[in-house]
């Protein structure tokens, strides 16, 4: 990381970045809904007001309109069945009634009730207090999750950075989303830091992979499986074996299908003859089929093949050590992703590399199970920080900057509807060409998550088009200076 990252400094000097040095101060209720919204909790010791056990299956969708702040969610309290609704955060759960939950039809489906602190009884859905549940320090949530969005992007339209950033040099501008990249690859390698410290580097890096394969619509019941992997995994005598759990623990796996389908039947009844002599075992851990959500997903991005592919890697047992060891060869930058997506490809599967999904005709080519298209987001939100945080912990500052040195030469990933808006917001719509690596990608989501989802259309008391013209100004001074130098 550099010495000095101004980008960094900028972060706390507008309060983008709000740090709590005290756990004994209250933490803004911003700060509850993010850490609600990406779990940063100990999700094994959640329990009720009550003593009732609280099991997280899908923290829910943030909601910017009136009412609840999630919409959607998915929690089991107790021994009863998952049940779907809404989650309200709140600091105390006075605030039940003193902001009129109880009186507004809006939160009438409220199942959970998430609280700082309880100071009363419970009046409303059950209370589940998170304040001897984080994962991390409330310092270090509050520097990293604050600004954390829990709304959709503001409307289409440019913002008043705009003009100040096309003022930028095509230098200055590289260099502003460097420094924003290098806050992003922390933001990732403080998460992995916090999750190994309880359950070690290995099973942190698989919760990373399985979030990845999720996407952004089923990251969460992705992330679910892997934390039982332990349990899916243990005995398993064939990579099938290891398939049928994986598939029937989802709840994807379907119970019957059309005869037409004589290579999917064929398939299928295999991976039940394995699942039902076992599935009794998994009882505790099989999830519901409404926790996906499947509608409007590419078909080679389908959960039941992404989760056909952690079976592969699972079964391999290589997949760590096989990373460790591409991080410590020497790789030219031309040859970092297909480095790479030769760690991640899986032999040909007998079924699933002719098939998307089970419902899916035979296709009329082998596909791979995973694209070269998808090794890009596993390098920068999974394996990079992970790599990066390990050699931290071990100080060994020489590593650090090469896995630095691939994370800011890896090429662009593929657009998205973030970028495109960002693009046209912060740059009037420059074309996608401007970011010729992800880590420029990076840089521009993490100004979106800092400043943009914090301000309204209009762009009102935003701070980052008066900063961006501070560093226009400084790099000025710092060109003029080193001209006259030398």
């Amino acid at each position: 990381m550099p010495i000095t990252n101004f980008y960094a400094q900028w972060r706390l000097r507008s309060g983008a970045a709000n740090v709590l040095r005290d756990n004994r101060d209250l933490p803004p209720e911003r700060l509850l809904q993010a850490v609600w919204q990406h779990q940063r909790l100990h999700r094994d010791q959640l329990r009720t007001l009550d003593g009732q056990t609280v099991r997280v299956l899908h923290p829910g969708f943030g909601n910017a309109e009136s009412g609840p702040d999630f919409r959607n969610a998915l929690v089991q309290i107790g021994d009863a069945p998952p049940r779907a609704g809404d989650v309200e955060v709140d600091l105390r759960t006075s605030g039940w009634r003193t902001h009129g939950h109880d009186r507004n039809p809006a939160f009438q489906n409220v199942i959970l009730h998430v609280v700082w602190d309880a100071d009363r009884a419970a009046s409303g859905p059950p209370v589940l207090p998170i304040r001897t549940a984080l994962d991390a320090p409330l310092g270090e949530l509050s520097l990293w999750l604050e600004r954390e969005p829990v709304k959709p992007l503001p409307e289409k339209m440019q913002g008043r950075c705009s003009a100040p950033l096309r003022e930028l040099s095509p230098e200055s501008l590289a260099e502003l989303l460097r420094q924003a990249a290098a806050v992003r690859l922390q933001a990732k390698a403080e998460r992995f830091q916090a999750r190994a410290r309880h359950v070690g580097w290995e099973q942190a890096l698989w919760e990373g992979l399985f979030r990845a394969l999720g996407y952004k619509h089923n990251v969460w019941p992705m992330h679910c499986l892997a934390e039982n992997r332990a349990r899916w995994s243990a005995g398993a005598t064939s990579m099938l074996a290891l398939q049928a759990r994986l598939l029937g623990s989802s709840g994807l796996l379907p119970a019957d299908l059309s005869r037409a389908q004589i290579g999917t039947d064929s398939y299928l009844r295999r991976v039940w003859d394995c699942w039902w002599r076992e599935r009794d075992e998994f009882t505790d851990c099989h999830l519901p089929r409404s926790l996906w959500r499947l509608h409007g997903l590419r078909p080679a991005n389908h959960p039941q093949r992404r989760l056909a592919l952690a079976a592969h890697w699972v079964w391999a047992g290589t997949l760590p050590g096989a990373l460790e060891n591409w991080c410590a060869a020497t790789l030219p930058d031309k040859s970092l992703d297909d480095s790479l997506l030769r760690v991640f490809q899986v032999g040909a599967d007998d079924f699933w590399s002719w098939h998307w999904t089970f419902r899916s005709a035979r296709l009329p080519k082998a596909q791979p199970l995973l694209g070269a298209t998808r090794v890009t987001d596993l390098a920068v939100n999974v394996v990079l920080p992970w790599l990066w945080t390990r050699a931290g912990e071990g100080q060994n500052e020489t590593l650090q900057r090469e896995i630095e040195r691939r994370y800011y030469a890896w090429p662009a990933a593929e657009d998205n509807a973030v970028l495109r808006l960002a693009r046209q917001r912060l740059l009037g719509g420059a074309a996608r060409g401007v970011f010729r690596s992800a880590a420029a990608q990076q840089g521009l989501m993490q100004i979106v998550r800092d400043f943009c989802d914090h301000s309204n259309a209009l762009c009102k008391d935003c701070r980052f088009p008066a900063l961006v013209s501070d560093w226009s100004q400084e790099h000025r001074d710092v060109g003029g200076t080193r001209a006259s130098d030398s």
